[in-house]
């Protein structure tokens, strides 16, 4: 693996993540309360041997870039690294990253200053953990030019993906994004041929693209080069490639979801809590990494916790809490529930010089009932306050951009102020 360069596409300003990308960028979003985005993919790097790695962004990076910097320090007889590289003007380039193509040949001339066999091309707003070992040895074994990491999927949720058709060597032959109707079913794919059983076949027809792309070196640097038009992987590069070149197909069938929007990310952070999560964090073989924080244990002075994950620091008092997340430095007054929520946390502990006289204290304040909602980080909600999205509403935006509703889901904006007895 000491060959393998891996470029993690952070994506653009993150619009389907807002208001959690308001001030950070897509793969700086906090996950699990403890953890960002960018935690994911770099540590299946990291587990899978890979420790050559940059991560390319464009927008609201400066955060992304410190937690980077604090976080992946490899020590001096190691030649791995995580370094962000933004979009910058050049003599040869002077616009912002088109595409996710076009962003990995802008920066091709930092990528090339490694010698590397082939390069890793992986999405920053995906959730699950893959050897990706295992990945490149298929790529190679199959002298593949160009290998897609894709997952069986059901006809009723195949139009959600980038569906690819393979012949029975698993070469692919054909790709659509999100195809529908005729030419939906034309896409079908015998997934028996990839090791399914012939129910497992019939269930899940088609392969849906996970966006994790394996190319060699040259053929990556060739068809970048080749038209400067094309902007994008999966629209544009990945359909012309299959005309010139062997793309083969490398079947995954564990844990994987995209949660690149409110409502999948607020989902997976639910099943988090689950009995069984599919998503293990507690996997001590294959960990996930993150900025180490030295933060004392949290404290339960009193109260009810039900299948909720408790993150450090925080300062319980008497609270109910059910089927959710509470992040690092979280404070919880006396009589408050929290139902099937997430609660961020803190970047710091609250003191009066910092607080100011009249804004209440950082946390989550006595009496208050926080329902279905995401409370970002450094937020103040008084005492007394209804966060449970009373009118139904699907869509809404606070005029004072405190809060929003997405899908249904309050979003606290980051660093708000909720004042006593607000009612939502």
């Amino acid at each position: 693996m000491l060959d393998v360069t891996a470029v993690i596409l952070g994506g653009g300003r993150g619009t389907r993540l807002f208001p959690l990308t308001k001030a950070r960028s897509k793969p700086a979003v906090p996950v699990a309360g403890n953890y960002r985005l960018i935690d994911v993919p770099v540590s299946n790097c990291i587990n899978s041997q890979i420790d050559r790695i940059f991560v390319l962004t464009q927008f609201n990076s400066a955060s992304l870039n410190q937690h980077i910097s604090l976080t992946y320090r490899f020590d001096a007889f190691s030649r791995g690294f995580v370094e962000v590289l933004a979009a910058e003007q050049t003599y040869s380039s002077h616009d912002w990253f088109q595409g996710t193509a076009d962003a990995v040949r802008k920066v091709l001339p930092h990528l090339t200053v490694y010698p590397s066999r082939d390069v890793l091309i992986l999405s920053g707003d995906h959730l699950y953990q893959m050897d990706y070992s295992r990945f490149v040895m298929a790529h190679r074994k199959a002298g593949a030019d160009i290998t897609i990491a894709v997952k069986p999927v059901p006809a009723g949720r195949a139009s959600e993906y980038g569906i690819l058709r393979a012949n029975a060597r698993g070469r692919i032959t054909e790709f659509r994004e999100k195809p529908r109707g005729a030419i939906l079913r034309n896409m079908r794919t015998n997934t028996a041929a990839f090791g399914f059983s012939a129910n497992e076949a019939k269930r899940r027809p088609y392969l849906g693209s996970m966006g994790i792309y394996l190319f060699k070196l040259e053929t990556l640097i060739g068809e970048l080069h080749r038209d400067p038009m094309v902007v994008d992987f999966s629209k544009e590069l990945i359909p012309s490639a299959l005309r010139n070149f062997k793309v083969k197909a490398f079947p995954y069938d564990g844990y994987w979801k995209d949660i690149g929007t409110i409502g999948a990310f607020y989902r997976a952070h639910m099943e988090f809590v689950a009995i069984e999560p599919k998503f293990n964090l507690f996997n001590a073989s294959f960990p996930l990494y993150t900025h180490p924080r030295f933060l004392p244990g949290s404290k339960v002075n009193r109260g009810e916790l039900t299948r909720s994950i408790l993150n450090s620091g925080c300062i319980i008092d008497r609270a109910t809490i059910r089927r959710s997340i509470i992040g690092l430095r979280s404070r919880i007054g006396a009589r408050t529930v929290i139902e099937d929520s997430l609660i961020m946390g803190a970047d710091f502990y609250d003191t009066p010089d910092v607080r100011g006289g009249s804004l209440p204290p950082l946390g989550i304040g006595s009496g208050c009932v926080i329902r279905k909602a995401i409370i970002d980080k450094n937020v103040r909600i008084g005492k007394n306050v209804v966060l449970a999205n009373r009118k139904g509403l699907s869509v809404y935006d606070d005029p004072g951009e405190r809060f929003y509703i997405r899908d249904g889901i309050i979003i606290v904006a980051k660093g708000a102020v909720i004042e006593s007895g607000t009612k939502i």
